[in-house]
């Protein structure tokens, strides 16, 4: 018997540790384990020097990820199954956003739902040409996102362009991200953008890091001064009839029929 690859992996290579969504089959939909994992690494990142910066990726040359496996979320029964889901993907963004080194997010293709939180909370985003980002989720699962999820993409395109994709389900896609700065930089292919992820992770490892890090924690702090109280929001809408509508659609590729319940 052989061992089934690793879901997530991370590759240290001269100081950069590169981080990879490895679901292709899946579009690198998101499983509670990858979530997890992913925490885990941030949390535990070493301040020795050893890792200069991160970069994270997904692995296929489809998608930097498309959200979470849908299928995990027919487990849920209860109003606290919701609350824990949410909390887990906060406590993620959270760890994510307090790395102790720069993160980029190399986003190449599908960058959706849990995947677009993901990369929202990292330092830098640069994309290939091909990137689509957004969050459908009024199109396909009739769920909401956290009001911490939703502050951190109002810094970075406003509240307005966030209220207006959502509400849509549309995609951003790669001119438009450059000019709103969703990412920096775009580039031609997935090719020569893992190249300029290496030149950036480089370049940006070479500044002191102190600096970095002192720069990247006050600005989580300015955003995160007044918590807000959503679990009746979260609540409402994972519990609804509509989710459950929603998934199995979905699952089954068809076109949900809402209900409003």
């Amino acid at each position: 018997m052989t061992d089934q690859p690793a879901e997530i992996t991370d590759v240290l290579r001269d100081g950069i540790l590169w981080i990879t969504f490895n679901r292709p089959e899946a579009r690198n939909a998101l499983t509670f384990g990858m979530y997890d994992r992913l925490a885990e690494i941030c949390t535990r990142m070493p301040t020795d020097g050893s890792v200069r910066a991160v970069v994270i990726s997904g692995a296929g040359g489809k998608a930097f990820a498309a959200g979470t496996d849908m299928t995990q979320f027919r487990a849920f029964e209860t109003p606290q199954d919701a609350l824990d889901y949410e909390q887990q993907i906060d406590a993620v963004l959270d760890a994510v956003e307090r790395c102790p080194v720069p993160t980029i997010a190399a986003i190449n293709g599908a960058c959706t739902g849990g995947g677009g939180s993901i990369a929202a909370a990292c330092d830098i985003r640069i994309a290939s040409a091909s990137l689509k980002f957004g969050f459908p989720i009024a199109r396909t699962l009739g769920n909401c996102l956290a009001a911490g999820n939703l502050a951190r993409l109002s810094e970075l395109i406003g509240a307005g362009r966030v209220r207006e994709i959502i509400f849509t389900a549309r995609l951003i896609e790669a001119d438009e991200a450059l000019t709103t700065g969703l990412v920096s930089e775009i580039l031609p292919d997935e090719d020569a953008l893992m190249a300029r992820a290496a030149e950036l992770a480089d370049k940006i490892g070479s500044m002191a890091p102190l600096t970095l890090r002192a720069t990247k924690e006050a600005l989580r702090r300015n955003r995160s001064a007044l918590p807000v109280d959503d679990s009746d929001l979260i609540v409402s809408c994972y519990m609804s009839d509509d989710f459950r509508i929603g998934m199995e659609a979905f699952l089954a590729k068809r076109k949900p029929v809402w209900t409003g319940k």
